[in-house]
């Protein structure tokens, strides 16, 4: 989870003692999530956290505002991935290694999890939007250097990855060992061939929106999973 930048003076007290608190509500919201899914109570999450309800609740009204904020923590996690690939120097190398780190790092293990589930925010909105941003950035460049089908979006990366980190069995090593795999694979049916041309792909790539449509809870008139609830 990010932390605080390094101009920023450390807190003493209780509001150092709060945003522990908080880091260890993350890491722990976002393994019981990664683990047991959208059911997990709020009371196993403090558990995990080693804080008590009184201190979760101080922080956050139930387990709806806490996956919203872990939400957003992992699309920047990936927009860091993307801004930080994009410094290599050839676009196809700086594609490999975002959607790598993407595949193996946890902020993708939510992806296949929670959509469809929350609805959107103001916060999830900007977070989406600064991804979306970055994953383009990072796709112009193979495109513009002839190595990328030109029909790959940035939409197409985002649900690749809930496909990639489907759940495998066996051992924790072997698994991560599979999704790797899987993604060169797949990477190599983006790339485009200096000899023959590809074949167009037989659907239209989604676009943003239509992936907030998927990501996102759509309005129904019911009220929200678990809102407040200390039992989810």
């Amino acid at each position: 989870m990010p932390a605080s930048p390094a101009s920023t003076p450390a807190p003493r007290g209780r509001r150092r003692e709060a945003e522990r608190n908080d880091r260890r509500l993350l890491v722990a919201a976002h393994e019981a999530l990664s683990e047991v899914g959208w059911t997990v109570s709020v009371t196993e999450i403090a558990r995990r956290a080693g804080i008590g309800m009184g201190s979760f609740y101080r922080r956050y009204p139930g387990k709806v505002q806490l996956a919203q904020h872990v939400r957003v923590v992992c699309m920047e996690r990936l927009t860091e991935a993307a801004r930080a690939a994009a410094e290599e120097r050839d676009g196809w190398q700086a594609l490999v290694r975002f959607m790598c780190e993407a595949v193996t790092a946890p902020a993708s293990s939510l992806l296949p999890l929670i959509g469809g589930i929350l609805p959107g925010t103001p916060a999830v909105d900007e977070a989406s939007e600064r991804l979306h941003t970055a994953i383009d950035a990072l796709l112009e460049r193979p495109r513009s250097e002839g190595v990328l089908r030109q029909d790959v979006g940035a939409a197409d990366l985002v649900l690749l990855l809930v496909h990639l980190r489907a759940r495998i069995p066996g051992l924790p090593e072997r698994i991560g060992q599979l999704r790797l795999r899987y993604l060169h694979m797949t990477l190599e049916g983006m790339r485009c061939g200096s000899a023959t041309e590809r074949a167009a792909l037989p659907q239209p790539s989604p676009d943003w929106q239509e992936l907030h449509r998927l990501w996102d809870k759509q309005p129904a008139g019911q009220a929200l999973p678990d809102e407040g609830s200390d039992e989810g």
